[in-house]
């Protein structure tokens, strides 16, 4: 489709004057979904405080803003891919005496929030929003920097109905899966309940391979069997902790990421504020994130959270 005609589909979908996408993020996650957009036809405007994902972005075709507030002028959707929920709220809000994206963005500007951030945060933000006149989708992303750049992710939104279905043509062009799971806020507690299973999983998973090297087992072996018995778990048949098996998990890379050790212990600790807030009898998420808090520490901030396997395996006893 052409951009010209991706322009009006969005004018249509969102009710705004302008066809535009502002996109603030591009890291590793933000720059190759803002990349898929451009490739889609849609009319992308990103912004990044990094020069050097500037860079990336324009080499990959993507058009850049000077600033934050340049980008969203005129955009029909502000799309934010930000480190924490701190960062969200600042940016909508201002900081340094400086306006925020609500008071910048045209009335009525749909915002789409991709960062992963505490459930309460992301309610907050979409509280701001509407205050201000616009509207608010909370769409948090699963599937790491492999997902974004392949377009094959994962998007768990929380949004008003009417709002879900203006999003839903830009999340399809960047994941494969879009899931509307309630309204402000759902999209964030779906990413964080779901990330608690991964975390946990991936924990005993490495356990249970450093177990049976122990016991004399080949990793092919006992992936044969768990992978087709009651085992079975995306940690285990998609990502791997053990080279060979699947000769596309991060443990044939040496750990590169994937999906870092440092953002597995951030959505953890974003899990366990959740579990604390609700009165939840955990014991598992509380232990994991100790865990992953532990391995980010130590080494494992910028490996894939799967090699949290050398960390059980090192201070295994021998």
């Amino acid at each position: 489709m052409s951009e010209k005609l991706r322009a009006e589909e969005l004018r249509a979908e969102t009710g705004q004057n302008a066809g535009s996408i502002a996109f603030l993020g591009l890291g590793h996650m933000g720059g190759p979904m803002a990349v898929n957009l451009v490739k889609a036809g849609y009319a992308v405007t990103g912004f990044d405080v990094v020069p050097a994902a500037i860079d990336t972005a324009q080499a990959h075709g993507v058009a850049t803003a000077a600033t934050a507030a340049e980008a969203v002028a005129g955009a029909a959707v502000v799309l934010t891919m930000l480190p924490s929920g701190k960062h969200v709220l600042d940016a909508y809000r201002g900081t340094g005496g400086q306006p925020g994206l609500l008071a910048t963005a045209p009335a009525g500007t749909l915002f789409l929030d991709c960062s992963t951030i505490n459930v309460d945060e992301a309610r907050e933000a979409a509280g701001l929003a509407v205050a201000a006149g616009h509207r608010s989708v909370d769409a948090p992303v699963s599937g790491g920097v492999v997902g974004a750049e392949a377009g094959t992710l994962t998007f768990m939104v929380g949004a008003l109905p009417e709002d879900f279905e203006a999003v839903r043509p830009m999340l399809e062009v960047m994941g494969k899966r879009v899931v509307h799971c309630g309204e402000h806020g759902a999209g964030q507690a779906a990413k964080i309940c779901n990330n608690l299973i991964l975390g946990v999983s991936m924990i005993a998973v490495s356990e249970a391979f450093v177990l049976g090297e122990k016991l004399g087992l080949t990793h092919q072996a006992l992936f044969d069997v768990a992978s087709a018995a009651s085992g079975q778990c995306w940690a285990l048949t998609t990502n791997c902790p053990v080279p060979g098996p699947v000769p596309t998990s991060p443990a044939n890379r040496d750990y590169q990421p994937g999906f870092a050790g440092a953002l597995m212990a951030k959505d953890l600790k974003l899990a366990l504020n959740a579990l604390e807030s609700t009165g939840v009898a955990a014991r598992l998420g509380p232990l994991a994130s100790e865990i992953y808090d532990t391995f980010a520490a130590e080494g494992g901030a910028g490996r894939d959270f799967s090699g949290i396997i050398t960390d059980i395996r090192d201070k295994s006893a021998h």
